[in-house]
C-alpha cells in the first residue's frame, strides 16, 4: 500500500480530532478524502505528512512507518497544505528552485520547467509571488508538490481559489498524475470527486463513516432510487396506486411526478404499463440514484 493508516488517534485535551481511523489507498489511485469542516481531514493529512505525531496508531506512507522515518517518507511525498504557505517577496523559479533542492532534485532546471508548464504557471512563471492571484498562488503550491516527482500526493483543498477553467484543467493535472501517483485530496466541491475520484472515504468528528467508490456509496441505499416520469397531459396521481416497489412519490406539477423506489428496472416497466393501460403519452422517463453530496449529508448529519 502506497498510504495505510492503522486505528489512528489524534487528542487535543478532551477533543478526539481523529478518533481511531484506518483506510489503505493502492499506488495509482486517486481517493477523496470528504468529511465537515472540523472532522478531522487536515490532522490524519499532517500526521500522514510528519508534520504531527499521533497520540495513538499509526502511519504509513510507500511501507515505511511516518514517525520511525520521518525523513524517507517527506522524499515520497508531495504535500499541498490547506493554507499553502508561500514566500510572497520570491519569484515563482525562484521558489520553485528553493524547495527543488530541499528535495535534492537533480537536474533542477527541467524539473521546474515541467512543473511550470504541467499546472498552467508559464503565463505568470516570471512574476513575484506576491504579485499573482489566489488562483495561481494555488498553482504554484502544487508545482511546488510536484517538482520532486513524489510518488504520493497529499492535496488539502487544492482548488481552493480557481475559478471553474482553472478547476477544471488542474482536475485534468490531478487525474493524470492519478496514472502513475497515489493521490489523496480533501475538497468540499462534490462534483469535482466524483470526476476525478476511484474512491471516496469520509470522516465524521474524527471517526471513519464510509470508505467506499463513489457508484457503490450512491447506490447503497436502495430506497433512495428515483424515477422521473414526464407525460403530455396532466395525470391523477390515482392511477398510479397499483404499482409497487414505490416508497415515495412526488408531484413535480400535474404532469410530472417522481417515484422514489427500491427496484428502478420494475417501476420503469409498470409505467409503461400503466401508460398503455390509461392511453397516456409518455415525454420522458428517466432514472437516477441519490448524489454524492445526498450521501455525504446523510452520513455526516447534515
Amino acid at each position: 500500500m502506497s498510504i495505510e493508516v492503522k486505528n489512528l488517534l489524534k487528542v487535543y485535551g478532551e477533543q478526539k480530532a481523529v478518533n481511531n481511523i484506518s483506510f489503505a489507498v493502492k499506488q495509482g489511485e486517486i481517493v477523496g478524502f470528504l468529511g465537515p469542516n472540523g472532522a478531522g481531514k487536515s490532522t490524519t493529512m499532517k500526521i500522514l505528512t510528519g508534520y504531527l505525531a499521533p497520540t495513538a496508531g499509526e502511519a504509513f506512507v510507500c511501507g515505511m512507518n511516518v514517525a520511525a522515518n520521518p525523513h524517507e517518507t517527506k522524499k515520497k511525498i508531495g504535500y499541498l497544505p490547506e493554507s499553502n504557505p508561500l514566500y510572497y517577496d520570491m519569484y515563482v523559479k525562484e521558489y520553485l528552485g528553493f524547495i527543488a533542492d530541499i528535495h535534492k532534485v537533480a537536474q533542477r532546471s527541467t524539473a521546474i520547467s515541467r512543473v511550470i508548464d504541467l499546472v498552467g504557471l508559464t503565463p505568470e512563471s516570471k512574476k513575484k509571488i506576491g504579485q499573482l492571484s489566489k488562483g495561481y498562488k494555488q498553482r504554484v503550491g502544487l508545482a511546488a508538490a510536484l517538482v520532486h516527482d513524489p510518488e504520493v500526493l497529499i492535496l488539502d483543498e487544492p482548488t481552493t481559489g480557481l475559478d471553474p477553467n482553472q478547476i477544471s484543467e488542474i482536475r485534468e493535472v490531478i487525474r493524470r498524475q492519478g496514472q502513475h501517483k497515489t493521490v489523496l485530496f480533501s475538497s468540499h466541491i462534490l462534483q469535482e470527486v466524483e470526476a476525478v475520484c476511484n474512491r471516496v472515504v469520509i470522516i465524521n468528528k474524527g471517526a471513519l463513516v464510509a470508505d467506499d467508490t463513489v457508484s457503490n456509496l450512491q447506490s447503497g441505499n436502495r430506497d433512495k432510487h428515483h424515477v422521473t416520469v414526464q407525460f403530455s397531459a396532466p395525470v391523477s396521481g390515482n392511477v398510479f396506486e397499483d404499482m409497487t416497489d414505490i416508497t415515495g412519490i412526488e408531484q413535480l406539477s400535474d404532469s410530472h411526478y417522481q417515484f422514489y423506489t427500491t427496484h428502478p428496472e420494475n417501476t420503469r416497466r409498470q409505467l409503461l404499463e400503466t401508460a398503455l393501460r390509461h392511453q397516456l403519452n409518455i415525454v420522458s422517463l428517466q432514472s437516477g440514484t441519490q448524489s454524492l453530496e445526498s450521501v455525504f449529508r446523510e452520513l455526516t448529519g447534515n
